[in-house]
């Protein structure tokens, strides 16, 4: 590995732009470096229908900014660059809607983007306009949902105002014309990749698919169409088990069908190849209802040099549940041990980057977990980078004492990394649902299943790590899992830097650990309060009854999904994942800007390329990294 290399490239906002490397990718085979390649082709070929299903005006914004800032000759420098300014928050978060799903307002005015768009348009700027007067009509449709943060604020709000429901409420474009009480008796035939809508007074599903020679093509169909080229490449350099993953995938995004869906997740847990691939509509936290899923992409390969603590924890994922402190109704039994992997990321587009996750569990479907398990897969050249970016100067601000940052400082990257890698192994993973529910637990707990079973993960993560055959396999002692439990409650402080405006949290993740820390501190009394300096801190008390409380809300929330109980999940997460201080929010931001710390992070993907000889043959796939953020999303958009 080089010994110096530039990670943090700039800043937009309140979010830093880091490069992304993928070390190891030089040594993959010649055929793996192949799939790889088609496989980021797959991935990037569907990128537009995420910008889509985040609001109806995405992709239409993105190509006015895009064009402007491809275009510049003539637009004032202030101008301009308050626009490219705009324009890379808006591929940051894939849309118009960014840190807790608010609505991003752009510094530029609305005579700003009108008189740039027509210098631009008078450049040759593409803006599917004939002349100016019908540019000025174009521009006066999106100015509200460019300019007016009270109009759509919010991109998924699953807690609405009296009068408004989680449809209405919501920015985002799987509804259209529909109402929440529409849907009462309407009954979804592809929940997870239609878009519901009411035509001539009926509600119809809008199918996404490429379609096929006796079904009809569907929303996105020619994305759809370049998608399954791509994946046909990469079948031919697959290897049997893989092959037959994609030919599912392939199948199932032509017909659009579930049940092609259910053939595809069930090969795929089955298989365990070196380069791997997670494509199509998959996770539902954008969408309030907890129903539709949004398109994200991503490739990756086995980072073969840490991964055996992974596979040692999957190969006791029986032991482990039975070590679980809920109702042993509810414990799993004969567990398959799941797939599980720490991975290089090559690319991630939709709702897998330019903010990737840390760490993934899949298939979401509870009985193909039950049944065949599930795969996991911890990023660990995200993890990596951030981790080092951030880490010191975050714990020295935010821990209350010497002794904790001593603790952080040897322990916290180890305990960072261990704790994604229990929430994707054990937790998602774990517990069986009661016989009586007849379907799937997040149809019965709605807009606040996502919430739930996040917050489920992280508990077990907390639970587990003090176990002794955990703190031998991962090479630990208790120390660790002190480090885990401070970081966690201080945590729950430092995340409120991201809460700009309001007194709510709307992320499911950022509902799940607030919920777990409120619900320590204010029934458990295991975290408490601390100001020093006029500073304020949230300090762990007492570890033993932190675990005690965390076993506590673990067998709730646990029980709660076994039997699909709304109301009481509801109640939990309204009670103590919710509201926030604000007060601590407005101290905690200024804070970090003093820090200079960042709400989040960026990613400028690694990009692969076929190297071939002069008669077309592959010789070999050559890895490179741009180091520029603005020409990787230019270059996916087909601009440059």
């Amino acid at each position: 590995m080089p010994k110096e290399r530039k990670y943090l490239l700039e800043r937009a906002g309140q979010v830093a732009i880091v490069q992304l490397y993928a070390d190891g990718f030089e040594e993959l085979s010649l055929e793996e470096k192949i799939k790889a390649y088609y496989l980021c082709q797959a991935a990037v070929a569907g990128r537009d229908i995420a910008y889509d299903q985040n609001h109806r005006h995405g992709l239409a914004i993105r190509n006015l900014l895009e064009e402007i800032v491809t275009h510049p000759r003539g637009i004032a420098d202030d101008i301009l660059k308050k626009i490219v300014s705009y324009l890379k928050l808006f591929w940051v978060f894939n849309g118009n809607y960014g840190t807790n799903n608010r609505k991003l307002v752009p510094g530029f005015s609305y005579s700003d983007i009108l008189s740039a768009a027509r210098i631009a348009l008078i450049n040759g700027a593409k803006l599917d306009v004939k002349d100016e007067s019908e540019l000025e009509r174009m521009l006066a449709g999106l100015k509200r949902t460019i300019f007016d943060l009270d109009f759509e604020p919010i991109l998924a709000n699953k807690s609405p105002k009296p009068g408004e429901d989680v449809i209405t409420a919501s920015g985002n474009n799987y509804y259209e014309g529909v109402t929440l009480k529409d849907l009462e008796n309407f009954e979804e035939k592809y929940p997870l990749n239609s878009k519901v809508v009411k035509q001539d007074g009926k509600i119809a599903e809008l199918v996404y698919r490429a379609g096929s020679e006796k079904i009809p093509p569907g929303l996105y169909a020619e994305d759809l169409k370049q998608v399954i080229e791509h994946l046909k490449k990469a079948s031919l350099v697959a290897q049997p088990g893989q092959k037959k993953v994609l030919e599912h995938l392939i199948r199932y995004f032509q017909t659009g069908d579930p049940a092609d869906f259910e053939k595809y997740n069930i090969a795929w847990v089955k298989d365990d190849p070196t380069v791997e691939t997670i494509n199509g509509f998959i996770e539902t936290y954008n969408d309030a209802r907890g129903t539709k899923g949004g398109f994200e992409g991503m490739v990756c390969f086995i980072d073969q040099k840490i991964n055996q603590v992974m596979k040692d924890i999957a190969l006791s994922a029986e032991y482990f549940e039975e070590k679980t402190p809920w109702d042993d109704k509810f414990k799993k039994k004969n567990i398959t041990a799941p797939v599980a992997n720490a991975v290089t990321v090559l690319v991630g587009v939709g709702g897998e980057g330019p903010i990737p996750p840390l760490g993934i569990n899949l298939p979401n479907a509870q009985n193909i977990r039950e049944k065949f398990g599930s795969k996991n897969f911890i990023l660990t050249n995200v993890s990596s980078i951030i981790h080092q970016l951030q880490a010191e100067k975050a714990t020295r601000e935010f821990a209350f004492s010497e002794e904790e940052i001593e603790l952080d400082e040897k322990w916290g990257e180890k305990a960072d990394l261990l704790q994604t890698t229990l929430h994707e192994i054990l937790g998602h993973g774990s517990g069986k649902i009661s016989e009586k529910l007849t379907r799937d637990p997040h149809e019965y707990l709605r807009e606040f299943y996502s919430s739930l079973e996040e917050a489920r993960a992280d508990l077990l993560a907390l639970w587990h790590i003090f176990d002794e055959k955990l703190m031998e396999i991962a090479g630990i002692d208790e120390k660790c899992g002190e480090a885990l439990y401070n970081y966690y409650a201080r945590a729950d402080l430092l995340r409120l830097r991201a809460v700009k405006t309001g007194d709510r949290l709307e992320k499911d993740h950022a509902l799940a650990r607030h919920m777990i820390v409120s619900y320590l501190m204010e029934k458990i009394g295991a975290i408490e309060v601390m100001e020093k300096g006029e500073k304020v801190y949230l300090r762990v008390k007492d570890i033993r009854r932190m675990r005690q409380g965390i076993g506590e809300l673990l067998s709730l929330i646990m029980r709660i999904k076994a039997e699909g109980d709304y109301e009481e999940g509801k109640r939990l997460v309204e009670k103590y994942g919710i509201k926030i201080n604000t007060k601590w929010r407005d101290q905690v931001i200024k804070r970090a800007e003093a820090i200079d710390l960042p709400d989040h992070y960026a990613f400028v993907m690694p990009e692969v390329e076929l190297v071939k000889d002069n008669q077309g043959i592959i010789m070999d796939v050559k890895i490179s990294y741009p180091l520029d953020f603005t020409k990787q999303q230019l270059k996916y958009s087909g601009k440059i």
